[in-house]
């Protein structure tokens, strides 16, 4: 991203304002390692160095490096919970949360993160990540089961109006929980949630799919049969590209990917790595433990049809 004037300008009275030059690169090395003020400014050892500049040039820098969104959250964090055992409230900080706000930036007070507003743009990266970027993501991989005997048996349109529908279904789902549809094939697609609480929103949004496609079969489908879906989600780190073929080599995405081709139909198989993380109520929605590969894995089924 590049910041705008009035962005910087908040940020760096933030900084000016409320930390001395030390603590000021402290906090910028948080963010990149090694950092080196005075080679960054060609100033020698022994001349002095202003906040102001300092500030100026570490703002520009983080800019360049596409890190200014995650100097900001650590800010917020140094300002709610200190740093090096220390507070150091920030004045000034709030000037710049309604600055990136301005710049067209949600703001989630309870994770400290901002995310790009979905109501301008929907991007794969979320408007942060670049590439390279690693970091801990759950995935949704979906599939349409008896894809080619739907395709078969169906004319083209209403091949084309289902399948539509589906894609309104999940994209939805998962938009909503500030997740990204990273691919959609004929009869399939893969999603990532990153920021948030993205091991809850996984989970339910393969949770809404099947409920709402549930629906769907029973009051909208133009099909001679339903469609049935299985779902795989997992969790792991993935290193984030601007190809969408690089992403799909990701470990955690494999693993997403398998683990849907072993569920059965009309069903969401969550990882080990992820029903570990759910609160007991929701676990109690999914069936016995099984195994997989040498991995365990639980499956929630829609319970509609018993009503």
């Amino acid at each position: 991203m590049t910041i705008k004037g009035a962005t910087a300008s908040a940020c760096r009275k933030c900084l000016v304002q409320s930390v001395d030059l030390d603590i000021m690169i402290r906090l910028t090395q948080e963010i990149l390692p090694g950092y080196d003020l005075r080679r960054q400014l060609g100033v020698r050892e022994g001349i002095p160095v202003s906040s102001q500049t300092a500030a100026q040039r570490i703002i520009q820098d983080m800019d360049d490096t596409g890190r200014f969104i995650d100097f900001a959250e650590f800010l917020i964090k140094t300002d709610s919970s200190g740093y090096i055992g220390r507070q150091f409230p920030l004045r000034g900080l709030d000037d710049l949360i309604n600055s990136l706000i301005n710049e067209g930036y949600s703001y989630d007070k309870a994770s400290g993160q901002f995310f790009e507003n979905q109501r301008e743009r929907v991007s794969p990266n979320w408007g942060r990540l670049k590439e390279g970027d690693e970091r801990q993501m759950t995935v949704l991989r979906l599939d349409i089961a008896g894809n080619s005997v739907l395709v078969k048996n169906n004319p083209r349109d209403r091949i084309s109006a289902a399948y539509e529908a589906l894609r309104v279904i999940v994209t939805k789902a998962v938009t909503s929980r500030l997740g990204r549809v990273w691919s959609w094939e004929g009869d399939g697609a893969l999603a990532v949630f990153c920021f948030g609480p993205k091991e809850k929103a996984v989970v339910y949004c393969g949770m809404e799919i099947l409920q709402e496609v549930w629906f769907y079969n029973r009051m909208e489908n133009p099909l001679s049969s339903p469609l049935k879906l299985r779902i795989g989600a997992h969790t792991g780190k993935i290193r984030y590209s601007d190809n969408p073929m690089e992403r799909l080599k990701n470990d955690a995405v494999k693993t997403a990917v398998k683990l849907e081709e072993t569920v059965p139909n009309d069903s969401l198989g969550v990882s080990y790595n992820l029903y570990i993380t759910m609160d007991h109520t929701t676990l109690s929605l999914f069936g016995p433990e099984k195994t997989w590969n040498g991995s365990k894995y639980r499956i929630y089924q829609t319970v509609l049809e018993q009503l």
